[in-house]
């Protein structure tokens, strides 16, 4: 069958012919097969002896998590205590975040026309402030909300995942409760493949037919809580409702998470191991040192009972030894570390944050020949992706812990403030709450709120939208501005002084407080 022009042509691109001069037939006789040889489209689809030892299998996330997890956690430990810019980096994950004020409730409770109800949005923030104390929601009693929100970035961020299990009723001051969990308590080994009704265990996990996680496995030493033994350890099983379980997933089907640094661990310890050479080196060059030689004839004579007796020179400052005659000293001098170490060594760093998520000026503190346009553009793209994490800690964490905890307060009557109790059939009213993250200040704060007031000004956006991008309430910003106005009109100053004290015209009026137009009605 003879090929169409084209298709012949295609045909010859993605394949080469390779014959023999003796297999060549002769005019008027039909071609014989020939081997062909498949030429790829990618180069990294090449199996050569470059690739030979890059795998072509594609592994799943359970064979990624069994091959790897443990091994990872343990050398992530290990250099969270000795390595600065990893653990640099996971002061930068704690800072970001979760911030110094952590992630702030504001509740949205509504009434049936739609205005916020402010007396029970009070109540609730009031009441979450209370059970964040370290009394009331560790129950250890020893760390507060916000210490273990940061506690969980770190943990996940160190180890891959976070774990917390929630503790209800009298052991919990306010009915509900964290304990904090070590992951690797949960053996990432533990599996069994064929249990009654579709059920099976993986990573320490006891999972459905479906796929959805049971019950949790934990180590503990204590046997009388242990119905379950693996390699010699008892294994407490822990119903899922009552585990927290946090981690990034990156590959579908991922049941255990894997440390956030695991692609900048072997770099990031080969740096280690480079940096502590080169300093010892420039150590060694920066001290009187060399080699001591005997000119020609000039040596002393062969003796056993000397031949083992070394002749060397202390170094001390500003002191100069006499050698013997014939005797003289040959410098050693090392130049090491040179002009190449410093872009080595900033390359290395670049790499290592681009795996961790970070800009190279923030993992290695790093300001020098940094320049408006290129800092500005850096933290944009860095200040997103830990505005995603906040998002995630918020989903994984916050907004279950705020959910369970409500549903507990309200049952038990916490929810109220002396004279306001809030209803526990209310509950889905209450739930309706907004998580504001932390936020950081302006590159150029000049230009940066000279466009926010522009866009404001050409409704492109709100005002309470300008002061959450600073991290802070609305709510709670007007109220301020409001008492800083009566208090500084019951103090006697005129009113220009007070509008051009909020930036307003001088000859402008002071708008009434709350106090001053009670006709106006509340939202």
């Amino acid at each position: 069958m003879a090929w169409p022009f084209s298709q012949r042509n295609a045909q010859q691109s993605e394949m080469e012919v390779v014959a023999a001069p003796s297999t060549i037939p002769k005019s008027g006789r039909r071609m014989a097969a020939l081997p062909l040889r498949m030429s790829r489209s990618y180069d990294a689809g090449e199996t050569d002896r470059l690739t030979a030892s890059w795998t072509t299998t594609p592994l799943t996330a359970d064979q990624v998590v069994d091959r790897n997890q443990r091994i990872l956690v343990a050398r992530s430990r290990e250099q969270a205590a000795k390595n600065d810019y990893l653990k640099n980096y996971f002061r930068l994950c704690e800072q970001n975040i979760v911030g110094h004020r952590g992630i702030v409730l504001q509740a949205q409770s509504k009434d049936l026309d739609g205005s916020l109800d402010r007396s029970a949005n009070e109540v609730l923030e009031a009441w979450w402030k209370t059970w964040g104390r370290a009394e009331n929601c560790d129950i250890k009693g020893r760390r507060s909300f916000r210490i273990m929100c940061k506690s969980a970035v770190r943990t996940a961020a160190k180890d891959g995942e976070f774990m917390f299990r929630e503790i209800l009723g009298k052991a919990a001051p306010m009915g509900y409760a964290l304990q904090s969990l070590d992951p690797q308590r949960c053996p990432v080994d533990y599996n069994i493949d064929r249990l009654p009704d579709g059920r099976f265990v993986r990573q320490g996990i006891e999972f459905s037919r479906e796929g959805r996680a049971l019950n949790y496995f934990f180590m503990t030493d204590d046997p009388g809580n242990s119905g379950y033994t693996f390699n010699g350890q008892n294994l407490e099983r822990v119903p899922a409702g009552e585990i927290i379980h946090g981690f990034l997933e990156e590959i579908e089907g991922q049941r255990r998470g894997l440390p956030w640094a695991a692609t900048s661990l072997w770099r990031l310890n080969q740096l280690s191991g480079f940096e502590k050479a080169a300093l010892v080196n420039a150590r060694t060059g920066a001290s009187v040192g060399g080699f001591l030689e005997w000119e020609k004839d000039e040596g002393p004579e062969q003796d056993e009972e000397l031949e083992d007796e070394e002749l060397m020179i202390e170094p001390e400052g500003g002191v100069f030894q006499e050698l013997p005659p014939g005797l003289k000293h040959k410098a050693f001098d090392s130049r090491y570390p040179s002009g190449e170490f410093g872009p080595f060594h900033k390359a290395m760093l670049r790499g290592a944050g681009a795996g961790m998520g970070v800009a190279y000026v923030s993992l290695a503190n790093d300001l020098e020949g940094v320049n408006f346009s290129s800092i500005r553009q850096g933290v944009i793209d860095e200040r997103d992706h830990w505005m995603d994490l906040q998002e995630w800690l918020i989903e994984a964490l916050i907004d279950r812990v705020y959910q369970r905890a409500l549903e507990r307060a309200l049952l038990l009557g916490l929810v109220t403030n002396g004279t306001v109790r809030l209803k526990p059939e209310r509950i889905a009213k209450y739930r309706n709450v907004f998580w504001q993250g932390r936020r950081w200040a302006w590159v150029d704060p000049t230009k940066d709120i000279e466009s926010e007031v522009t866009a404001k000004d050409n409704l492109l956006t709100a005002p309470s939208e300008i002061i959450r991008k600073q991290g802070r309430d609305p709510e709670t910003v007007w109220k301020t501005v409001a008492s800083d106005i009566k208090s500084m009109k019951d103090a006697g100053i005129p009113e220009k002084f007070i509008m051009a004290a909020m930036g307003q015209a001088l000859g402008a009026k002071a708008p009434a407080t709350q106090e001053e137009s009670p006709n106006e009605g509340n939202d």
